[in-house]
């Protein structure tokens, strides 16, 4: 089994006691069209990419991704008009011929390298990255100090790269990985700057030389970020003129929206207040937008420390999931087992959704008790969902009548993150968004010895790295299903229930729809009445 650290694994709402930032009044207010998140950015600078979704999106208007995703769950074009494989171990990248910087050199196979050679060297390894998973690059994801070349990349021509991995890999994974999150930059700009100082370097503040379709002109990471479009965008020049991203507190969504503040609200970077739903689809002028349900309220058990899957599954079956999603969530999301929701092009009903059941609940506790199973659990949950803290008291007080004890402790989501890596934990929950196409990715990492869970079992490890060397996708969510039966019986983890985010955008506002996935891709077509 391979380790792979997502990028994209775990989407983390930020709940931020800040204001309204006000839109620069030196820009014509017709042609800007304001974005509101809950979440601060982290960078603009591509090659310190990390998992937060707001920065990547951020990052992608100035510095084009190789592919992403629609709407459909689909890879589309953007730098690369295809990566395809033979074998599910070198993948072939042609760039779009009619890629170019904006200062009109193309973008060319060597500007993909170059950004591979930068994120893999020591003074700026990012190791949120796969890149030890490429041939030639170590274990840790580095290149020796210097490096000018990588064995398992090589340069076809002027638009075509292939690269070669150590093991199978599916396409979707290497799309999703790598083409999502490669950003490439300007080797022709950036090719005589030390290493070293490339983190750091001004260029990153205010790029002059871009690929996608704005400038940055202005930021604050933590309040906004302005832009402006890029005449020379190879797609054509944005139809509107200036963008801004604006750090808005979650309170304030509606009242912005209410007022023409805010044009446009995305699920995975912002978070509506799940109160003001009905209000927001009330308001003139705004359509509301039921995302894609992805977010996965998941409850992860560290087996080393409850290591009775009696009691794990006592838990799974003691849990009243329909009535949390009917009245904490009122209905906007659903209800699976394990972690593939039914958006997934893996997905297979045949898994079918346990059954509350709190007798047969209370018989596995008792059993597991009287062979020694301690009923005295710890949950540590995010202080910032007050929400499911809800849900949780109410499992608690449920459980103490069926035999279990159960001690809650909200901490901050940092610290969350902090226990879950460090595996002090028995139980905890946290809201995790699984890509519906590259599950692997997040599974193969969860369900491992070194994973969260610390939970490794010979055939969800078998189950999953097959899925890495089929093409078949009813072969792919066979495996899929495979592992998933084993993780409902052992119960390493548990899905709350799926939640269907609302996002909404507003109708002078043409061409943007908001959703998990697909709302700029085609950021440069967007009109403003």
């Amino acid at each position: 089994m391979h380790r792979f650290i997502s990028l994209i694994a775990l989407t983390l709402v930020v709940t931020l006691g800040i204001g309204m930032v006000p839109v620069s009044s030196a820009e014509p207010t017709a042609q800007t069209v304001n974005m509101a998140v809950t979440q601060t950015l982290e960078t603009l600078n591509p090659l310190a990419i990390s998992s937060t979704e707001v920065s990547k999106y951020a990052m992608g208007l100035t510095f084009y991704p190789l592919v992403e995703l629609n709407q459909n769950l689909e890879f589309v074009p953007q730098l690369a008009d295809s990566i395809t494989t033979q074998d599910n171990r070198t993948f072939t990248i042609h760039l779009d011929e009619r890629a170019v910087w904006s200062d009109g050199t193309p973008v060319t196979a060597r500007d993909v390298l170059f950004t591979f050679l930068v994120m893999t060297s020591p003074e700026c390894i990012n190791a949120s990255m796969m890149f030890y998973a490429i041939e030639g690059v170590s274990d840790d994801g580095t290149m020796p100090e210097g490096a000018t070349e990588i064995p398992g990349i090589q340069i076809l021509d002027d638009k075509t790269l292939s690269i070669t991995t150590k093991w199978d890999m599916a396409l979707y994974t290497f799309e999703n990985n790598f083409g999502r999150y490669i950003l490439p930059v300007p080797e022709h700009v950036l090719k005589d700057v030390p290493r070293s100082e490339l983190l750091t370097h001004s260029f990153f503040i205010h790029p002059t030389v871009i690929s996608g379709p704005y400038f940055i002109t202005d930021f604050d990471l933590n309040h906004y970020v302005h832009y402006k479009a890029n005449d020379q965008f190879f797609l054509g020049k944005p139809n509107i003129e200036y963008l801004n991203i604006n750090v808005t507190a979650p309170s304030q969504l509606l009242a912005g929206l209410q007022t023409g503040e805010i044009d446009l609200v995305q699920q995975t970077t912002a978070d509506i207040p799940m109160d003001d739903y009905d209000a927001i689809r009330a308001l003139p002028g705004i359509t509301p937008v039921a995302g894609t349900p992805v977010t996965n309220q998941s409850i992860f058990f560290n087996v080393e420390k409850v290591p009775d899957a009696r009691i794990r599954r006592a838990l799974l079956l003691g849990m009243d999931r329909e009535m949390i999603l009917h009245e904490l969530i009122h209905d906007n999301g659903e209800i699976v087992d394990a972690y593939l929701c039914s958006s997934s092009p893996y997905y297979s009903p045949d898994l079918g959704v346990t059954p509350y059941d709190p007798e047969a609940a209370k018989a596995l506790i008792q059993e597991a008790v009287a062979d020694g199973a301690d009923p005295h659990l710890t949950w540590h949950c995010n202080s910032g969902d007050s929400s499911f803290v809800q849900a949780i008291e109410y499992f608690a007080a449920a459980f103490e009548e069926l035999g279990l004890q159960i001690e809650i402790r909200t901490v901050d989501l940092a610290t969350l993150m902090t226990v879950a890596d460090s595996g002090d934990f028995q139980i905890m929950s946290v809201q995790y968004t699984y890509a519906p196409v590259d599950p692997y990715t997040d599974m193969v990492w969860l369900m491992s010895s070194d994973g969260w869970t610390r939970y490794s079992n010979d055939t969800v490890t078998a189950a999953l790295d097959e899925t890495q060397s089929l093409v078949d996708p009813a072969q792919i969510t066979e495996q899929f299903l495979e592992a998933q039966k084993q993780i409902v019986q052992d119960c390493p983890m548990i899905s709350a229930y799926v939640l269907s985010a609302l996002g909404a955008v507003s109708n002078r506002l043409e061409g943007a729809v908001p959703d998990v996935f697909g709302t700029w891709v085609n950021v440069h077509e967007w009109t403003v009445r």
